[in-house]
């Protein structure tokens, strides 16, 4: 009954502006997809969304989609997801012009959800500045089990566990001694994999490596998992949409 309550509670805030004007009780999510993201990832992003227990009306938002990233667009969503891409300078270029309706969005009790380069745009140098602290390399971090940029495995401990996740180049994050953060995954080297902060009245989660990637992500790699992550990131959806 409680998650029946929160998901009542999420669908609320959902408005009938999408085109056509067509109502929905379901919660708004939105995918970015355009030039900042690579192929594939938006879909797996979309793909971890609809198996979530929230029931996402998912939309995929961009310059080349029906709608593109404005305040108006996300004034209607429940979630905002930002996935995977190419080199942090580069999305940021792209999208830079939407960092303050972002800001806004979430500030006023959205919800930003960040993968691997989602991630780093989540930080401040550059990116969205959403977090209470910033993001950098794991691979140029001290201790780091992972040195190159190419595809690869990493080992996380979520919650405590042991898992392996595709990862390349993902970020880690840091925050500052005095904020408040829960961190939901670790690193072998103890930085931050995965976390989940408040700002404003919105609440913002981001991660790493790819808990979404799906099974032809690691075949096209030449790599092989025991097992996908996308009940890890199913976790990190139901921690980012909790009031």
């Amino acid at each position: 009954m409680i998650a029946v309550r929160r998901v009542a509670s999420v669908a609320s805030r959902v408005s009938s502006w999408w085109p056509g004007r067509v109502r929905t009780t379901r919660p708004v999510a939105l995918v970015y997809r355009g030039p900042a993201s690579l192929p594939g990832c938006p879909e797996a992003v979309a793909a971890l969304l609809g198996a979530s227990r929230w029931r996402f009306d998912i939309r995929y938002v961009g310059p080349d989609e029906d709608r593109p990233v404005s305040a108006e667009t996300l004034a209607g969503a429940a979630l905002y997801a930002q996935p995977g891409g190419g080199t942090l300078a580069k999305g940021y270029r792209h999208l830079r012009r939407h960092r303050s309706a972002i800001r806004e969005y979430v500030h006023g009790g959205g919800r930003y959800l960040g993968f691997c380069l989602g991630g780093y745009l989540a930080g401040a140098t550059p990116g969205f500045d959403l977090l209470p602290g910033d993001t950098d390399q794991y691979i140029a971090s001290s201790d780091a089990t992972v040195e190159s940029e190419d595809n690869t495995l990493v080992e996380v401990a979520w919650r405590g566990r042991s898992r392996m996740l595709f990862f390349q180049d993902g970020p880690y994050f840091w925050v500052r001694p005095s904020a408040a953060a829960t961190v939901v995954a670790t690193y072998p080297n103890g930085t931050a994999a995965a976390l989940v902060a408040r700002f404003g009245q919105g609440c913002v989660g981001v991660v790493g490596p790819h808990p979404e990637a799906t099974g032809d992500w690691f075949t096209d790699a030449g790599l092989t998992v025991d097992r996908l992550g996308v009940d890890l990131g199913l976790d990190l959806v139901d921690t980012v949409m909790r009031p």
